[in-house]
This record gives C-alpha cells, sequence and structure tokens, in this order.
C-alpha cells in the first residue's frame, strides 16, 4: 500500500513530438478553413457585383460585405456542402453539396428586421432564373434553398404592403415611395451624328450603360438612335448637348409580368399593381382571382408537404382549401437600375426564408472598362450601403 499518495509525483522527462512541417501548414489551413466558414455564416460575407441592375447605388465591379447579423444568421439547411464554396466547386461544374441531408432550417435572433428600401441579398426563389441562361429546362439544376442563386435587390414592399407602380413611380399604402438618389430609366436618344465616345464618357456612361441601335430617317436626315440607361440628372445633360435632337423614355422589351394572372396581363413595368404582398398571418379566401395571383406562391413556398392546384382549387393533403394563412412573410424586391433589372416584377416575392442578409459596406471597387490608376474607384471604398 502507498502510504505517500499525497506526495507529488516526480515529473518524468518527456520530449513533444515536433510537428512536420507539413502537419503545421495542415493545422493552419484547417483554422483558417473553419474560422472563415464561421464568420461566413455568422457574421459577415463578402459578394461582388456582376451586373448593372443596382446602378448607380451599386455598380458593376463593387465588392462589398453583407450582414447575416443585421436580420439573424439561417441555420444551414444542406450541410453536407465544401467549405467556402456555393453550387459547384471553384472553376469547374462539379456540384460542391449533396442534398441527400436536408435539415429544418431556423434564423437566430437578428438586431432587426427588413424594412422598406433596404438592400438585401437573397437567394432568388424561381427555377427559372437560377438557371439563367440556360433555356432547356430538362438540364436545369433544382438547388436547395440555402444554395439558391444569391440576387441583391433593393426591398421596395414588405409582409403586408400594398405596391403600386404610376407611370414608373412606386406607390407603397397609396403614397409615394422614397427613390433612390440615383436610380436610372431606359431612354430613346435621338442624335444628329454618332455622338463621340469621349462625349458619352464624359457624362459617366460606360458601355454596361448605353448601345447604337442604329441609323433612322428623319425628316429627310438619317440621324442615329442610342438607348441609353440614365438618371435625371444625366438626362438633363443629355437633352441639353446640341447634337441631341430628343431623350424619351422608353419602355423595356416587355415579357410576361408576375404573377402571370388573366386579372394582371396588363400589367407593365411602368404601370403595375396594386398588389398586396404576403404576411406572416394574412388569411386570405380562396377565389379564382386570389388563386390565380397567390397560388404559385403558396404551393412553392409555403413549406407545404402536399399544396397543389387541381381544377382550379387549392389542395393541401388531399383536401381543398376555400381559406389560407400565410405560414411566413414575403418581400418585393426592385432594382435602382428599374428598366435593366430581373426583379420581383418578373419572377415575384421573395419568402422570408430566403433572405441572406443586408448590405453593408463597399470595401473594393473595380472599373472593369478603366485604364490604369483609373481602373480603381477610390471614392467607394468603404461607403455605407445605402
Amino acid at each position: 500500500m502507498n502510504w505517500k499518495f499525497w506526495e507529488k509525483k516526480k515529473k518524468e522527462n518527456v520530449t513533444p513530438v515536433k510537428k512536420s512541417a507539413l502537419r503545421e501548414w495542415w493545422d493552419a489551413i484547417l483554422f483558417a478553413v473553419v474560422a472563415a466558414t464561421l464568420i461566413r455564416w455568422l457574421i459577415m460575407e463578402a459578394y461582388t457585383i456582376p451586373t448593372p441592375s443596382m446602378e448607380n447605388s451599386l455598380l458593376v465591379g463593387d465588392f462589398l460585405f453583407v450582414s447575416k447579423f443585421h436580420y439573424g444568421t439561417r441555420t444551414p439547411r444542406t450541410p453536407l456542402q465544401i467549405p467556402l464554396t456555393h453550387q459547384k466547386i471553384w472553376f469547374t461544374n462539379i456540384p460542391s453539396y449533396t442534398d441527400w441531408v436536408q435539415l429544418p432550417s431556423f434564423r437566430l435572433p437578428g438586431i432587426t428586421s427588413v424594412k422598406n428600401n433596404d438592400v438585401v441579398v437573397f437567394n432568388v426563389p424561381r427555377v427559372q432564373e437560377n438557371n439563367y441562361g440556360n433555356y432547356d429546362s430538362t438540364t436545369w439544376d433544382y438547388y436547395p434553398v440555402d444554395l439558391k442563386t444569391n440576387y441583391i435587390k433593393r426591398c421596395v414592399a414588405i409582409g403586408g404592403d400594398v405596391l403600386e407602380i404610376k407611370d414608373r413611380q412606386l406607390f407603397i399604402n397609396g403614397k409615394q415611395s422614397e427613390n433612390a438618389t440615383e436610380m436610372r430609366f431606359k431612354y430613346a436618344v435621338i442624335a444628329k451624328d454618332e455622338i463621340n465616345p469621349r462625349n458619352i464618357e464624359a457624362l459617366g456612361l460606360d458601355p454596361d450603360d448605353f448601345g447604337k441601335a442604329g441609323r433612322i430617317d428623319r425628316n429627310n436626315q438619317s440621324n442615329v438612335y442610342y438607348s441609353m440607361y440614365l438618371t435625371s440628372e444625366t438626362l438633363q445633360k443629355v437633352k441639353s448637348l446640341p447634337y441631341v435632337i430628343s431623350a424619351e423614355h422608353e419602355e423595356s422589351m416587355e415579357s410576361e409580368r408576375f404573377p402571370f394572372s388573366k386579372y394582371t396581363s396588363k400589367w407593365t413595368g411602368s404601370n403595375y399593381g396594386p398588389l398586396t404582398v404576403p404576411k406572416e398571418g394574412m388569411k386570405m379566401t380562396i377565389n379564382d382571382s386570389t388563386l390565380s395571383i397567390y397560388g404559385s406562391t403558396i404551393t412553392n413556398y409555403e413549406n407545404l408537404k402536399d399544396a397543389k392546384i387541381v381544377s382550379n382549387k387549392l389542395m393541401i393533403d388531399g383536401k381543398e382549401v376555400t381559406e389560407y394563412t400565410f405560414n411566413q412573410n414575403y418581400y418585393f424586391m426592385m432594382g435602382d437600375n428599374r428598366d435593366n433589372s430581373l426583379d420581383s416584377r418578373y419572377w415575384g416575392f421573395v419568402p422570408e426564408d430566403h433572405i441572406v442578409g443586408k448590405g453593408f459596406f463597399i470595401w473594393l471597387s473595380l472599373d472593369k472598362h478603366g485604364k490604369f490608376l483609373n481602373k480603381i474607384r477610390w471614392r467607394r471604398f468603404f461607403n455605407l450601403i445605402r
């Protein structure tokens, strides 16, 4: 028996095992990936702007951070995914995930909720936009909600709002909405002859902002026709140019508009609505009118196991429903470049469980049309997104 159990044992000399260089690199990389994944999921994620749909608020080539903590982080729905990827493995068309496991998604507490005029990143709902440019529907990818394509737009209406556009002006609940500072519209500009590229550049326009449609004959003269996306300030400058004959608003090429109903067939991008945005807890009587407007939203995004429209009736779990209560909030998103934006007017409401985060600030901005030092837009560094 050990009568000196209270005495400390003498420490044996132990030589620590030295890690190999490969092991040290592996540990460092693993730590960095885990840390970056947690920051990307919980706090903030970096994005870049690829299209001009939000100009001039956000420009093509802006690099921005999007806050996850403002609206509350979503818990992962698709856990079996390669870290720091989205849809595909980098530089390949190989899926970076498997949907063998799909978890229920919840949202952690945030510091605010989505409000009117917020600039929001979200997963675009419809499958068509998730396969943009691919017109063969038999080859479309159907992504889980958290891996759908990311869009960034301005939230112009929240759940419960009544939205209407009259002659390009947005109204919410009957009141004229505040317009973005440098909102753009499309204009048909007729010039006496081709405009010198330097004069176009002096207007602050780049090749994404205009296109020469060709020549037209007017009063026995051959004039040049341009399509330009202009702010109200730039429009006045264009009209004042001595070689410009006219500059008038030009409706973008019209295609089918959400909600694709016989009751809304005359709606356009400039004259749209009125349309009520669904709100969690909002009750609605199901009839021919409401079903044609909200039916696809209910069947596609309300997370119901068995919901479908049969013979102009809403069937849930095999039973006809004559009144429906929405399970979540929805939002209506539009780009500030109003006539050059693929937004809710085309594909519909954004469900709350598709919301990713709030546009926070720009940390870098590169002009793809710039040269040398002019390629960097220094004035946009660290600008808050408004």
